[in-house]
């Protein structure tokens, strides 16, 4: 039986991203139908910025050299460390529940939106292991960031999250679907990218369905 932690970051409330992640979703449930499933809207209920007692907190981490993660609650020693320990420990039991950690986001501004910014600050500690769980990022993008695309090295998107999740999580099991091409339903200059959009879009539903059944096993 399997644990998904499922995390939505779009600002829309009706969003590509959160229309992947669903879809996902749907097909894990139907594939593990014991499986549990927890979900976080880090945009609806943002998760706070770090603070001074998180860096104190960090610190104190790394002067004990800590790398079980179940012992960062007794290193929580001053005021502001403890108050930021009270902020971390839901979001990081959470993640350290999960088998799977699927994550809806959009791409703004050829990155991660900043409420996805900060709940990965909060949760990430020095020399941390998130050992065999496994990530799926679902995106969408309004332009097409693809290798070959003649924007693919504006994309720090998926280049931080890869990145992110390899050096700080010691995770390498990490995939990607993106729907492209998105702005090409709002934006009248980029009509003629309609067609391809759809078909980025119903490539990438197709993707998500097929890894939800994977994974659920």
């Amino acid at each position: 039986m399997t644990h998904l932690l499922h995390l939505d970051a779009s600002a829309r409330a009706n969003s590509l991203s959160r229309e992947l992640g669903a879809d996902f979703v749907r097909a894990w449930r139907d594939a593990e139908p014991g499986g549990t499933y927890t979900y976080r809207d880090l945009a609806a209920e943002p998760t706070p910025f770090i603070d001074e007692g998180w860096t104190e907190l960090c610190d104190a981490v790394l002067a004990a050299g800590v790398t079980d993660l179940d012992r960062l609650a007794e290193l929580a020693v001053t005021p502001g460390a403890e108050a930021a320990w009270q902020v971390v420990r839901p979001l990081l039991a959470q993640v350290l529940a999960a088998d799977v950690i699927l994550i809806g986001t959009p791409m703004y501004n050829y990155s991660i939106p900043a409420c996805l910014k900060a709940w990965l600050d909060q949760v990430t500690f020095p020399r941390m292991s998130l050992g065999e769980r496994r990530f799926v990022v679902v995106s969408a993008r309004g332009g097409a960031y693809s290798p070959g695309a003649p924007k693919a090295a504006f994309d720090y998107q998926e280049r931080f999250l890869r990145d992110f999740f390899a050096g700080h999580f010691a995770v390498t099991d990490t995939v990607f679907v993106h729907a492209e091409l998105a702005n090409a339903v709002q934006d009248p200059n980029l009509a003629h990218l309609r067609e391809a959009h759809e078909a980025s879009l119903a490539a990438a539903r197709s993707e998500v369905r097929s890894l939800a059944e994977e994974y659920a096993r």
